[in-house]
């Protein structure tokens, strides 16, 4: 075990679930990891190793077959899947936001329905808010929901859906106006619609259609797609929570907590690369001796494990605070913008250890070089972290002259 990013006061129960997901990691993702990467191929066996963990079901209730787990114990299983390969962590990270919005804001017939199978993993969840032209700015939603009788119709085009093809139910936001006449604010009406689906690719129920993967520079393996709605009718008990118009703030509590999934995520991602650089600092050598003897190197090297151990205490304590029952944007904002930043330095100076070597697709820091620069974006970019974190402090240190 490591010596860097312990975390104190852990139960007996969280350690023997975090030995064995750290075990796991190092003799079922690590060693395909980069070969799968470079195929952009769905890792299938690793995904059903985890379903026979249990980690489909980690924070589900016990009353519906999951673990009933806290958010901290989820974020340090994050960190090691992500210190792996962040791919599997992404598999993992939508399913676990769209259970978190049905624990918290489903329909009692809706949790009955779901989380169950969400648990077993029987059911893979994904979460679509984007749009083509939508970027930071939820507000200017153009994906549309109409009533026509016990239904809806949906028309919009999504962007950005991680596991849109391998996913089987999708938490969809689009406007609503029912109940919400013009001149209503944009984010109180808009409805988060639960959509079941086919998993693949094309048109996977009438009047929804998944295209193929985006292609993209890292994050492969796991599949990234649009969602094209097309008169795609959703009965009204789909409705998450059974009333429209909180889709907005429903999304924001499953964000809120998926930004401490993404600190997890860039906190494993450093880890990983602080290992390789450390290692390969000891195997090569210049000038006689081990490149880690080097003073230049040896100040990398410090410089590397202070973020590492920086970057997860933020984590953890954005964690903790969320188990708390208390309010944590500012605190998952911060661990969130400071973990991927972290992140995003500590992969380049072990890339910059490695040399050359570090160009060359046979070392694993070339894959990590290519997947950090994700975490500056995913679940809001570092700008949007900067302003929610500045608006809270104003309200916490609020000037009374």
């Amino acid at each position: 075990m490591s010596r860097l990013a312990q975390t104190h006061g852990l139960t007996d129960v969280q350690r023997e679930i975090l030995s064995t997901v750290r075990d796991f990691v190092d003799k079922e993702i690590i060693p395909g990891a980069t070969e799968l990467e470079h195929r952009d191929e769905y890792p299938q066996d690793i995904v059903d190793g985890l379903k026979e963990l249990g980690l489909f079901g980690l924070m589900i209730p016990e009353e519906y077959g999951g673990l009933g787990e806290s958010l901290l114990t989820y974020a340090l299983c994050v960190e090691e899947i992500a210190r792996g390969w962040m791919s599997v962590s992404g598999i993992i990270n939508t399913h676990f936001i769209v259970a978190y919005m049905l624990k918290q804001h489903g329909t009692q017939e809706q949790k009955d329905h779901f989380l169950p199978r969400m648990a077993a993993g029987d059911i893979r969840g994904a979460f679509s808010m984007s749009e083509p032209a939508l970027g930071s700015d939820v507000s200017a939603i153009s994906s549309k929901a109409v009533k026509d009788g016990e239904e809806y119709v949906l028309n919009g085009q999504k962007m950005w859906l991680t596991n849109g093809g391998t996913s089987s139910l999708v938490a969809v936001l689009v406007k609503s106006d029912e109940g919400h006449p013009d001149g209503t604010a944009p984010h109180k009406s808009m409805t988060t619609f639960l959509v079941e689906k086919e998993p693949g690719f094309g048109e996977v129920r009438p009047g929804l259609t998944i295209p193929g993967k985006i292609d993209k520079m890292g994050y492969k393996g796991v599949d990234t797609t649009e969602l094209i709605m097309d008169g795609l009718r959703i009965p009204a008990d789909r409705v998450l929570g059974g009333v429209t118009g909180r889709g907005f703030y429903q999304m924001m509590d499953g964000v809120e907590v998926g930004r401490v999934n993404v600190a997890a995520r860039g906190c494993g991602v450093a880890q990983r690369a602080f290992e390789l650089g450390v290692q390969y600092a000891q195997q090569r050598h210049t000038f006689g001796k081990q490149i880690a003897q080097h003073q230049a190197i040896q100040f990398k090297l410090a410089e590397m494990a202070t973020k590492v151990e920086a970057a997860h205490a933020m984590m953890v304590n954005a964690a903790r605070k969320k188990d708390s029952g208390e309010r944590n944007d500012l605190e998952a904002g911060m661990a969130k913008y400071l973990a991927s930043e972290y992140c995003k330095e500590v992969v380049e100076d072990a890339f910059r250890i490695h040399g050359g070597y570090g160009f060359s697709k046979e070392y694993e820091i070339e894959r990590l070089y290519r997947e950090a620069p994700m975490l500056l974006i995913g679940e809001g970019t570092a700008e949007i972290q900067k302003m929610i974190i500045g608006r809270r402090l104003l309200e916490e240190y609020r000037f009374q002259g």
